[in-house]
């Protein structure tokens, strides 16, 4: 990434939450679900902004990222793609080539004109990133943090489900390499082989999207 777009990154204001009042006495690592704990809620009554350069060298405060899961529960299949390997259209080292079905970027502060910015930034980086039909509605599915790796350590994940009738969904983006819809054996696959590397919030919601998909089924 030339460094002129590397700077202005940094420059830009994103939504930060003071780590503090974010958990509260409700730390966790891995998954929680919403109906546990309304973190949500804690961030709209609490967020601030930051650079973004200064926000991901300051463990301090997390960057709130809603981290958008589509599926097509009648198929019960889910979009999932490859980061791009390629420094020009990925700048993002610690994820470049990675396997991902999440669906998201940072909080802006244009994205607080709406009532609820978290919600507002979920539907902006769905439409600037896959082309999908029909309308969109996030619903949250529970929570992601990962303390123990380096992107994990400033990032707090807002996990949203979003349902869809479409059959197919394909990346407008050039950050990714190829996309598309797949089941969840597929993406299990993904897991379980050597030949790829899927990003670590992906590998915490692969169960809870188990889950999910499951809770229709039949007993």
């Amino acid at each position: 990434m030339p460094q002129q777009a590397v700077s202005l990154k940094n420059e830009k204001l994103i939504m930060v939450v003071e780590r503090g009042l974010l958990f509260g006495k409700d730390y966790f690592e891995g998954f929680r679900p919403h109906n546990e704990v309304d973190y949500e809620a804690r961030i709209l009554k609490n967020f601030t902004y930051m650079k973004r350069g200064l926000a991901e060298q300051d463990s301090s405060y997390k960057q709130p990222i809603g981290y958008s899961i589509i599926v097509n529960p009648v198929l019960k299949q889910i979009f999932a793609y490859q980061r791009s390997s390629h420094d020009a259209k990925y700048g993002e080292k610690r994820l470049q080539g990675k396997w991902s079905w999440g669906v998201g970027g940072h909080i802006d502060k244009i994205d607080t004109e709406a009532s609820n910015p978290i919600n507002a930034s979920v539907l902006r980086e769905l439409d600037e990133e896959v082309e999908l039909g029909g309308k969109a509605v996030p619903k949250i599915l529970g929570y992601i943090n990962d303390d123990a790796t380096e992107v994990g350590s400033v990032h707090f994940g807002i996990v949203n489900i979003i349902e869809t009738s479409a059959k197919a969904a394909k990346p407008k983006d050039d950050e990714i390499d190829n996309g598309g819809m797949r089941s969840i054996g597929e993406l299990e696959k993904i897991c379980a082989s050597p030949e790829f590397k899927v990003e670590e919030w992906s590998k915490l919601s692969l169960e809870p999207l188990r889950r999910y998909l499951q809770k229709d089924d039949p007993a």
